[in-house]
């Protein structure tokens, strides 16, 4: 109790925060933990803007902004119905 350990090769100090869900597990340095949740908490927002946007029907090619990134490789983005 209260000394650093290795789980699963990561080393995991006293005051660490220890994250986990189905898709892995995280451990977050205590000093980093404040900075970590503040990022954590921006992205969970800038996601919430990309999920509403996409639900209206825009296009994640126009929300990355991808159309000129495809265009200047040649490429050209065309919807296609269901029924074609």
């Amino acid at each position: 109790m209260n000394v650093p350990i290795v789980c699963a090769s990561a080393l995991v100090h006293p005051g660490d925060v220890v994250i986990a869900d189905d898709d892995g597990v995280c451990v977050v340095p205590r000093l980093e933990a404040p900075a970590v949740l503040k990022a954590s908490e921006a992205r969970e927002a800038k996601e919430a803007l990309v999920r509403a946007r996409l639900q209206k029907g825009e296009l994640g090619l126009d929300i990355y902004d991808m159309r000129d990134k495809l265009a200047k490789r040649g490429l050209v983005y065309r919807a296609q119905s269901l029924a074609e």
